[in-house]
């Protein structure tokens, strides 16, 4: 019995007719099988591609079971992506979290989430070099959430950092650039200063004691990550940019040697407002464009209650969405109660300093502290590496508001 013909020998069979220059016979209806042909091995095609696709599709070794995929810290980020996207989820999705478990939560163990780029590997054998910032870090827009976030963040791959603090003051008092008349004398710009600053990155920890139970709930351990150490670490770091003394502590902006003041004068009346508007005036002079301005919450909440005389607020606050953007005068303003209240920060941040971080967030769980493993309870501990070059002390100037009357 003969059998029919397949649709690559009926594609060839109509190939050949339709190429023949000699064919008499309905052209027409050629062309209809044609499409007809070539609409079934498309569809052909389609339908073997869904079944290799099937056949290759299979689960990941160990697939785990719906219910763990929806734990605190397994959901994938905003984008999809299943990377951790803060220190707490780095944590419970670890492997050593999971040996910590398997072993009956005993021992000792340690994650490291870092949120600024990774630094170079170094090794027990060789030295540690100091790193030493090249050049000057130019002047970029961003919108923080917090001071740190104000900075340009670099990380070190040493515990010693060195870097040139410019002491010439702004850069009208140097800028010596004019006009020359043909064969006259060109000025000299200067004086230059700088100083060779020499410090080392501090270290900012932490720790909590939880009990055995706690620490076999991912959302109970991702609570005291995220609601304790990391706050606790995020609120400390902004102390220390702001007011550290830059011996045993971070390089705080505040106590840097250089950095311009501006106070209304004796009998001013000039509300807050006011006052940080002429202290713009004061860096835009200084050839340092600010950027933002850090102050109290009290002080923030002053200037935006503040009325005119007839009762009209000057500051037009968008009160339905508390998420908006906080602005004042072009400035991004930032408020943090490590501010200490009737007094601001104002400058160009990331024109004037950098935060160096030799490691991101480290989070450490042992059982070995104190009478803790009899007491059936953990510790977990968490800390960061860093400290701030403040290169550029004439970008910044400190504000002191006038007393209230």
């Amino acid at each position: 019995m003969p059998t029919a013909p397949t649709l690559t020998e009926q594609r060839d069979e109509l190939v050949r007719l339709l190429q023949d220059p000699n064919y008499d016979g309905d052209v027409a209806e050629l062309l209809q099988r044609a499409d007809q042909i070539t609409a079934q091995i498309e569809q052909a095609n389609q339908r073997d591609a869904r079944l290799r696709a099937l056949k290759a599709a299979q689960l990941p070794a160990g697939d785990p079971d719906p219910d763990t995929r929806v734990q605190p810290g397994m959901q994938p980020d905003d984008r999809g992506n299943p990377d951790p996207v803060s220190a707490a989820e780095a944590f419970v999705r670890s492997k050593a979290l999971e040996a910590f478990r398997a072993n009956g939560k005993q021992g000792k163990f340690a994650v490291e989430y870092r949120a600024a780029p990774a630094g170079t590997v170094t090794t027990g054998t060789q030295p540690q070099q100091n790193t030493r910032v090249p050049g000057v870090i130019p002047q970029t827009p961003d919108l923080p959430l917090l001071v740190a976030n104000l900075l340009d963040r670099q990380t070190s791959d040493g515990t010693t950092l060195e870097y040139m603090r410019d002491t010439s003051g702004p850069q009208s008092t140097w800028n010596k650039a004019a006009v020359v008349a043909e064969g006259g004398d060109k000025p000299k710009s200067g004086p230059f200063s700088f100083d060779l600053i020499t410090t080392t990155l501090k270290t900012v920890a932490h720790w909590v004691p939880i009990t055995r139970q706690a620490a076999d709930d991912n959302a109970q351990l991702m609570g005291y990550i995220n609601g304790r150490l990391t706050y606790g670490l995020e609120y400390k770091l902004d102390r220390e940019i702001l007011t550290g003394n830059g011996s045993t502590e971070m390089q705080g902006i505040l106590t840097t040697p250089g950095i311009g003041t501006y106070q209304p004068g004796s009998g001013s009346t000039d509300p807050k407002l006011i006052t940080v508007r002429k202290a713009k005036t004061q860096g835009e002079l200084a050839l340092y464009p600010p950027t933002a301005v850090v102050m109290n919450p009290m002080d923030w909440q002053d200037i935006e209650l503040d009325e005119d005389a007839n009762g009209q607020f000057r500051v037009i606050a968008n009160v339905t969405d508390p998420g908006a953007p906080m602005r004042l005068w072009g400035l991004v303003v930032v408020t943090t109660v490590a501010m200490t209240a009737g007094t601001a920060l104002l400058g160009g941040f990331r024109t004037g300093a950098t935060l160096w971080e030799r490691q991101g967030i480290t989070i450490l769980m042992t059982d070995s502290h104190a009478d803790y493993f009899t007491a059936n309870t953990l510790v977990i501990l968490a800390e960061r590496r860093a400290n701030v070059a403040v290169h550029t002390p004439a970008a910044f100037v400190k504000i002191t508001f006038a007393a209230a009357p």
